[in-house]
């Protein structure tokens, strides 16, 4: 199941690729180079229009890496859809009792919860948290410790 997840990151890698593939290839071709003196130079560094389109380019590039990562961390590990359901939790003044403030995120079929701290000083990444296949398990042993 875990595999479908890294397996659609990486589609979505290679689609993004293509994409800018294209766009490269768009952008090269609109700015060919002229024959000067017999042989054909290079407009990087001496076309300031296809100077500025390159930049724009690398640009765009880790604008969609950024945009497909930050689009797979906020997906359920197990069925990839998106999750729901933002809840606060935790309080500075109370991080003894209820931890650190964070958001949890939840799948809408109940596979698990992602906890995403509000302040990170470590590059520790968001806590995916599994779900037991048997939901009402779960609500039961909540209802008994409540009694």
């Amino acid at each position: 199941m875990i595999m479908k997840y890294w397996g659609f990151l990486l589609l979505k890698l290679a689609a993004g690729a293509m994409v800018m593939l294209l766009v490269w290839r768009a952008i090269v071709v609109s700015f060919r180079g002229a024959l000067a003196s017999g042989f054909e130079q290079k407009p990087f560094g001496h076309d300031l229009g296809f100077t500025s389109a390159m930049l724009l380019y690398f640009l765009a590039c880790f604008g969609v890496l950024h945009l497909i990562i930050w689009d797979q961390r906020y997906r359920c590990r197990i069925c990839l859809r998106w999750l729901r359901m933002p809840v606060s939790a935790g309080s500075w003044p109370n991080m003894l009792l209820f931890g650190q403030p964070r958001t949890e995120y939840i799948c809408l079929y109940g596979h698990g919860t992602l906890k995403v701290p509000e302040f990170r000083v470590t590059k520790k990444s968001p806590d995916w948290e599994r779900h037991d296949d048997d939901i009402w398990k779960e609500l039961e042993s909540l209802e008994e410790s409540k009694r």
